[in-house]
């Protein structure tokens, strides 16, 4: 089932933990989830897994300087895309998930060792991508909690 970037970044808030800040910070930093997944061309993207369920790894060498490295995980359009990736097919442990494109990008800010996730955006081809660095998304989202943050009054008279 295909939601809508709207409907994904529901299930979201309503799946936070009901611990009275949780949701509110989700819906907080909702809009820069929501303004990254529009420049994207699908609602959901399958992810390799593997059998724990934790998101497979690709580990990129610049090719000048080879100690120069970058950890993605690539997120296909269709299933069918994913046999385009060298590790899909060949670990039978490992599996594509249709995951919704929101959750994704709300996953990303979490997974520590990930430098970005390169979505692949045209069907049949891994040319056409865009790649979300880990750390613009954390950016954008720290400008979207500043926002939120309560502004404290300093009393007049605090001297």
């Amino acid at each position: 089932m295909i939601m809508d970037l709207e409907a994904q970044i529901q299930l979201l808030i309503d799946n936070a933990p009901h611990d009275g800040i949780t949701p509110q910070l989700v819906a907080a930093i909702a809009p820069a989830l929501g303004a990254i997944a529009q420049k994207l061309r699908y609602p959901q993207y399958y992810i390799l897994q593997n059998s724990k369920s934790e998101w497979v790894l690709t580990t990129l060498s610049n090719r000048e300087q080879p100690k120069l490295q970058k950890r993605v995980i690539y997120a296909f359009p269709t299933l069918q895309d994913v046999s385009l990736s060298s590790s899909a097919g060949l670990d039978p442990q490992v599996v594509a998930t249709a995951i919704p494109v929101i959750h994704i990008l709300f996953q990303l800010v979490a997974l520590e060792p990930v430098n970005s996730i390169v979505f692949f955006e045209t069907p049949g081809t891994t040319t056409n991508a865009i790649e979300v660095l880990r750390s613009d998304l954390q950016n954008l989202i720290q400008q979207k909690l500043q926002k939120h943050r309560p502004q404290r009054q300093v009393p007049p008279d605090i001297a």
